[in-house]
């Protein structure tokens, strides 16, 4: 009888030393999710910076450096563009803001270039899926 009260004093005793340790960790935030190459940001994948999209896009087009300067810049005016407008109506400005980037990037792009751009996916993907409508030349 003498053992089993010790032992069930000792798990007494070991569960009160656990306990406060337990209820720490859950009181602790989450640590950051890890997000891709977009990094923290809203939305559901995060933004990418205007030299991510520059790379992703050198990667397909091979982009000359002055190219990539102006395709740079192109991305860095439309985020600020973005972010001037009022969260509740980024939405629906979204498609025209980026058919008009699209044209811009075009506008620095050769003929084979182009070809190669138009049949990328969109960036995104978002709910009309990856590609999107082709250009006509």
């Amino acid at each position: 009888m003498k053992s089993s009260l010790r032992n069930l004093l000792a798990v007494l005793a070991l569960g009160a030393a656990v306990l406060p340790l337990v209820s720490v960790a859950q009181d602790a935030p989450p640590p950051e999710k890890q997000r891709g190459p977009g990094g923290p940001g809203g939305g559901r994948g995060g933004m990418m910076t205007p030299e991510q999209q520059v790379e992703r896009l050198d990667k397909t087009l091979t982009l000359t450096e002055e190219q990539k300067t102006k395709i740079t810049a192109i991305y860095k005016e439309q985020a600020a563009a973005m972010q001037a407008i009022p969260a509740e109506e980024r939405r629906e400005k979204m498609a025209e803001m980026r058919k008009a980037t699209q044209e811009k990037i075009r506008a620095t792009l050769t003929p084979e270039q182009m070809k190669k751009f138009d049949d990328m996916p969109a960036m995104g993907g978002g709910r009309g899926g990856p590609g999107g409508k082709k250009k006509e030349n």
